[in-house]
């Protein structure tokens, strides 16, 4: 593929005063890595925040249905923390059904202590025991505290601690959080460090919208989606990947599509396939061998030699005068086999070629950053009118964007075009059809992606200013067009390619203009008082102060520290002191003061 055959037409792309709103817009968009003015819809969870989120989560539960904090973590793991489907569920079929559904039961008329017997048995060990020893569960089942701690170890050891159920046969019921951590905290404080990090860490494990960041090394970073979870995030570790699969970003591609290819590509079974079409098994040694001449009688290493037509052993049976019981010119189907094997080969090296070579332009293009840096502060030291090259910018992250979805687009086309997964989806024609559609917008996309590169390559330094706006022109114009060419060329997928096939299993993340969206920190911050109390408890604090690994005293008379306008603290997070010295506070509100 050669960029000057790309340079010579401009049948490609055009400019005409319809596109000026269009160009303009985007040549005044100074930072291109955001998205709309909506705001971002995704948000990073770090351990500091980790449980302000869940916090904020339970206490809308709490509110709407009035219920303690251990009853409403219930129902949330239960509806895997998604607060709407909870909240429809309560509206559509009630309270009694929610809380039975989820194993929720509310004591609402305790027994008093004086109505209970001095000692009480126990069914599950059988022997009697004093009252204040055993504990009543909200579903009124009574047992030995040795008994329940047991049971307590046992479920979190089989990894069930965020649903432990009562022991009584046949009892639905959800054990009280705040009974299984007093009772393991007197003989087991480990089991209960860890039955207090599984639940804390359950905002993260069973929420579909929440997902832990696949960076290599882990960054500590959790990623929330505000809406739809089909789409592509980037952490503020830097990794760009798909919410959906955890993979790299790899849209056009579904995530099926893009786990078959990268599988394709990494193991062997293209080797296999070489093998299979350029060798033959000797006979002997069954090894395969490779020809190397034009005589179809060749020799294996081990000295065994055999008929390159028929793969069968030269010698009385088989020889060039005579042949006995068999015949190298009769059909077999290893042959059609091979064939078969010989074509998907060719197929498979068309696709990957275009797909690889994009993705070294890829690389090779991500320095041109720093080159283009360079030739902006030669442009701007020379006596000139131009003093504004953000479009140069613009352009080389239009130009970084469109080569991605170019090289996935290749892979796309493998499968989409192939038997591997739509062979009974569409005809031959209809096949035929629609390859030739997106062909066209692949071919119209590569084109003007390749005048892009040329084009960003240029010495511009050196032009004049009459030279420079032309070539800023170029860029803007084609920028602007490849924009719509991608935009385009995802609606024929999503409509024309996939949406008219009956498997719906196959869906794509949204084309996003600007570049995929860079998460934003979740603020770690409360309006007053009253919301800081409601969110963090004394304990609540220093589990959440041991989750990240700071020791603390709380001071809950203490007012200093300063805070802005919104009733965040500005303190940061200071680092531990090497010699082992004082612990500062975790951007925790002012009320909140960390002391050593």
């Amino acid at each position: 593929m050669e960029m000057e055959d790309y340079a010579s037409s401009d049948e490609d792309y055009h400019y005409d005063s319809d596109q000026d709103d269009s160009v303009e817009a985007y040549e005044n968009d100074e930072d291109y890595a955001l998205l709309s003015s909506k705001g971002p819809t995704t948000k990073v969870i770090t351990k500091e925040s980790l449980l302000v989120a869940q916090k904020e989560d339970l206490r809308r539960v709490m509110e709407m249905l009035s219920v303690r904090e251990q009853h409403a973590r219930t129902l949330l793991i239960y509806h895997r923390w998604d607060v709407e489907k909870l909240f429809a569920v309560y509206v559509d079929k009630g309270k009694a059904f929610l809380f039975g559904e989820a194993g929720v039961t509310v004591d609402e008329h305790p027994d008093s202590d004086s109505s209970l017997p001095s000692t009480v048995m126990c069914y599950i060990c059988m022997e009697d025991v004093a009252r204040v020893e055993t504990t009543r569960m909200d579903c009124s089942h009574c047992f030995c505290n040795s008994c329940w701690i047991e049971h307590f170890i046992v479920k979190i050891n089989e990894g069930q601690s965020k649903r432990i159920r009562c022991m009584q046969h046949k009892c639905n019921s959800i054990c009280d959080e705040a009974v299984v951590r007093t009772l393991l905290s007197r003989k087991h404080p480990d089991m209960a460090e860890k039955y207090e990090r599984f639940l804390l860490e359950s905002y993260i494990e069973d929420n579909k919208r929440v997902k832990w960041c696949p960076s290599t090394p882990h960054c500590g970073n959790a990623i929330r989606v505000e809406d739809d979870e089909l789409c592509e995030v980037e952490c503020s570790c830097g990794l760009q990947f798909c919410f959906r699969c955890l993979s790299e970003a790899h849209s056009p591609c579904s995530c099926l599509m893009w786990e078959l290819w990268a599988k394709k590509c990494r193991d062997e079974s293209e080797t296999v396939n070489w093998i299979t079409v350029h060798t033959k098994p000797c006979p002997k040694c069954h090894k395969p061998v490779e020809k190397n001449g034009g005589c179809n009688l060749v020799s294996c290493i081990c000295g065994q030699a055999f008929c390159w037509l028929c793969g069968g052993a030269t010698g009385r049976e088989h020889t060039w005068s005579s042949i006995a019981g068999h015949s190298c010119g009769r059909y077999k189907e290893q042959e059609k086999t091979a064939e078969r094997a010989k074509r998907d080969l060719y197929r498979y090296m068309h696709y990957h070629n275009r797909y690889k070579a994009h993705t070294d332009s890829f690389k090779i293009e991500s320095k041109l950053k720093e080159t283009i840096q360079g030739k902006i502060a030669i442009s701007e030291e020379k006596d000139s009118t131009l003093r504004d090259y953000s479009w140069v910018n613009n352009g080389l992250s239009r130009l970084f964007r469109s080569r991605r979805v170019l090289s996935y687009s290749y892979a796309f086309a493998f499968y989409m075009f192939g038997d591997e997964l739509f062979k009974e989806e569409m005809t031959e024609a209809q096949r035929e059809i629609k390859q030739n559609l997106f062909e066209d917008q692949q071919q119209q996309l590569e084109a003007n992606v390749e005048k892009l590169s040329k084009i960003l390559e240029e010495p511009f330094e050196t032009f004049s200013d009459d030279k420079v706006v032309e070539i800023r022109m170029q860029i803007l114009n084609l920028s602007t067009i490849i924009d719509k060419l991608c935009q385009k060329m995802y609606e024929c997928i999503e409509n024309d390619l996939l949406g008219s096939l009956h498997l719906g299993i196959h869906s794509i993340a949204p084309y996003k203009s600007k570049g995929i969206e860079r998460a934003s920190e979740l603020s770690v911050c409360w309006n007053n008082k009253v919301n800081t109390e409601m969110l963090l408890s004394e304990k609540d604090y220093c589990i959440y102060a041991a989750s990240v690994g700071v020791t603390a005293e709380l001071d809950r008379a203490s007012g200093s520290g300063s805070s802005d306008d919104n009733g965040c603290s500005s303190r940061k997070r200071a680092r531990k002191d090497g010699l082992g010295g004082g612990f500062f506070d975790l951007n925790l509100p002012a009320e909140f003061v960390d002391r050593n």
